[in-house]
Order: structure tokens, then sequence, then C-alpha cells
């Protein structure tokens, strides 16, 4: 926290604007003596500045921003250097800052020290990556909420009322020889079930289709050959990614796509006929089909309405899990399909809402809404899992008066869970390990 670090923020490659970011005590010094500029310093106004290397040869030219302490991201004094965005012109000029005394920033730096200087909370730190990963519009709406610290403050609510129920209960524990009334326990009771688990079965109830929003899905496209396979994947990504013929085998080897359904991003994979085959080629694709299914998250078997003989899942690697697909149906000579599918015909684009619904489903949206806020990262799911279940098994114990410093032990350990989410409490290795996986510059 008493260096001052340097990176390049914006990413590589060329581009009209490159940033570099520059944060710490010695910020306007080395800002100083890499423009020459001896002037006043003006917080949030565009100095037009040239920077220099060592023998006074100009880099480059552009805009330098100064953000003064603490009104800054990161709470310390920050300057922006805004120049040309040419790699090599930024890589120079970063290693005369680093020649300067700089150090390197490490990944997720600047939002570390924004966290430790209390600029922001841990899930609002995380939100700043989140926001730069998400792939769809859906996502980047979560990211944004989480960074507003709507979650945050949800978590905070949480937090304080574990503090109001556990200060009863440490109450009792300070006056041990008082009776103590049933009414109480009824009321702490009422208020864990009604204000804590309540809240937090919710918010872990969706957490599977939030973290899918940023993570994505693979689903593979099984079935007999020529039921359909290719057509629906050119459907369902509203790309001609796949060649469509009435010759059997026409796919020989596993297509990909990447599309998004209700949010999520999804890869979907397309794959061979699955039939016995003489031809080696074919094979070999129906081979590689079968290893799609083991890596899939969600398995699509696409039946022909036409051909009965497509109905039936005989591939002992399919599960009995998959959502099934009829296809054709609007050609087919009568309404006497097989029970479980969900009818769509693909070439004519009927019923592909009805599956992706269906899709979006499998992957955790149990009425999850556009304005449900969801849990987007594996690490506050265990969180809110952990707090859940240390409040539950203090539950069990409340009215046993012999019980109680297990009930409060139990109850603080769930504030602590909670406050590993905020970055509140002993969480340096936490730190650590979330701030390891943002990029350079953040």
């Amino acid at each position: 926290m008493n260096s001052t670090i340097a990176a390049i923020a914006t990413p590589s490659g060329r581009g009209g604007i490159g940033i570099i970011r520059l944060s710490g005590p010695r910020a306007l010094e080395l800002a100083s003596e890499a423009t020459r500029f001896r002037g006043a310093w003006l917080p949030r106004h565009a100095h037009m500045l040239s920077w220099h290397d060592d023998t006074g040869n100009v880099l480059d030219s552009g805009i330098v921003l100064y953000f003064m302490a603490p009104q800054s991201f990161t709470g310390e004094d920050v300057i922006e250097f805004h120049g040309h965005g040419n790699p090599l012109l930024l890589q120079t000029m970063l290693e005369r800052l680093i020649g300067l005394g700089a150090a390197m920033a490490l990944p997720g730096e600047f939002s570390r020290r924004a966290v430790e200087n209390g600029k922001m909370d841990l899930s609002q730190a995380e939100a700043v990556a989140a926001i730069v990963e998400a792939a769809t519009l859906r996502a980047s709406r979560q990211a944004q909420r989480h960074l507003s610290g709507e979650f945050g403050r949800l978590v905070e609510t949480l937090m304080d009322v574990i503090t109001s129920v556990l200060a009863h209960v440490e109450a009792c524990l300070d006056f041990p020889d008082e009776d103590i009334p049933a009414l109480l326990f009824d009321d702490l009771r009422a208020q864990v079930d009604e204000k804590l688990l309540k809240p937090l079965d919710t918010l872990l109830a969706n957490a599977n289709f939030g973290e899918r929003l940023f993570s994505g899905a693979t689903v593979a496209i099984v079935g007999a050959p020529n039921v359909g396979k290719s057509s629906l994947m050119n459907a369902l990504s509203g790309r001609d990614r796949a060649i469509v013929s009435e010759m059997e085998g026409t796919t020989r080897d596993t297509l990909e796509v990447d599309f998004e359904i209700h949010g999520v991003p999804m890869r979907l994979i397309d794959t061979a006929g699955l039939r016995d085959s003489a031809d080696i080629i074919e094979r070999e694709g129906v081979r590689r089909a079968v290893q799609a299914l083991s890596l899939a998250d969600v398995v699509l078997f696409v039946a022909d309405a036409t051909r009965a003989e497509t109905w039936s899942i005989s591939d002992a690697d399919i599960q009995d899990d998959v959502i099934k697909v009829m296809n054709k149906t609007d050609v087919a000579d009568g309404p006497d399909f097989t029970d479980g599918f969900i009818h769509i015909s693909a070439k004519a684009g009927i019923g592909l809402d009805q599956l992706g619904a269906r899709l979006a489903e499998s992957l955790g949206e149990l009425g999850a809404s556009e304005e449900t806020l969801l849990v987007t990262r594996s690490r506050h799911r265990d969180a809110l899992a952990d707090a859940r279940g240390y409040l539950g098994r203090g539950l069990d114990m409340l009215g046993h008066e012999q019980q109680l410093e297990l009930v409060a032990a139990e109850w603080r350990l769930a504030w602590r869970a909670l406050g590993s989410i905020l970055g509140i409490g002993d969480v340096e290795q936490v730190l650590d390990r979330v701030f390891a996986e943002f990029c350079i510059g953040k």
C-alpha cells in the first residue's frame, strides 16, 4: 500500500486510445517527471501534455487526468495517461514509469486497494471484474446491480439481523440465573426463519442460474441421422452455420456455435448422427458425438416426427434427463407423437421459444425474472450456504438453555461467513484468491 503502482488499463492490441493507470503516494511526482509538467495539477481536469523518455525525447502526447485522494477509484492519488493505442508506445511509457520508481501492478491490485481503502466492498470489486467478463446484456445488468452495492446492502441487512438475534442469546448467557421465557425463543425462531433463512433460501435457489450468466453452458444436439439437428442449430443460433442436406451423414464432425438464450451465453454443439456405419470418417464423427455428450451441460435429443424409429434413445451414453425434442411436427401425418417431447419445427420456426424456455429452466432459471437479484459467483454461493447451515444448526439447538453457548457460536460463524462476501474480518487469503483472477490494470 506504500508503493505506487502502474499498469496498462486497456486491452492488448491496437486502438484509437490507450490508457496507463498510476496509483499511489508518488503518482503526482512520477507524472510530473514523465511529462516534465511543472504547473499545478488540477483534479479532474484534462491536461494536454507530452510524456518523455529518460533522454527527453517525446514518446507520445495526449490527455493526463489527475484524481486526488481520497476522491478516486483506489482512494489514493491516481493519474491516468490517455494516449494513442499503440502497444509499443504504451509498453515504453509503462517501462518509463517503472524506471522512475513505480511498481508493476499485480492482477486486480487497483481494485484491491479500493477495497482496502474503503471505496467499495469486496462484492463490488468482484462486480468490476464481472462487468468486464459479461458476455450478455443480462449478465452485464446483474453485474451493474452488484457494483451499485445492491447485493452488498442485502448481505449487510442479513448480518444486522444476525447481530440482533445474537445479542439476545448473548444477553441470556450473561444472566444465567434468570429464567428465560419461552416466548423469547419463539420470537428468535420466527426472526431467524423469516428474516434470515427464507431470504437465504431464495438467493441460493437462483444461484446456479446466476453463475450460468457468466460461466455459460454447453449444449449438445444428438439424435439419429437426418432428424434436423443441423437445422435446429441454425434456427437456435440465428446463423447458417451447419450444412443442411437430405443426405444422411452430412455432419461428419462436431460443429460449434455461440449464442444466448434468456441472457445465458451458450455453446451449441451439433454432432454426427448416432448410428452404426462402415464409413471410417462417419464412425469417427459418431465417436466425437459421444464424447461431446460427456462434456455437455445440457443434451438435446432430437427425433423426427415423421420417422418413429428415431423416437427412442438407445445410446447408453445418453442419460434420461435430456431434453427431448420432436422435430418436423409441421409435416407429420398425425398428432400421435411420443409424450415427453417438446414439439418443434426447426425449418418453420415453430416451438423454438418453448424450447428456449426449457433450456433456461434446465440451467436453473426457476422464476428468476430480469428484476431478480442473482448470486453470480460461486464464492458468494458457498458463503451463503455456509451461513445458512450455521443458522440452521443454531436454530435446532435454540430452546435448550444448556446449549445456548453453542447457538451463539454457530450464529457468530454465520455472521463471519456473510462478512467474507464483503471483505469483513480476517479475509486476507480470500482477497489473494479473488484478485488473482482479475486482469492487470483493474
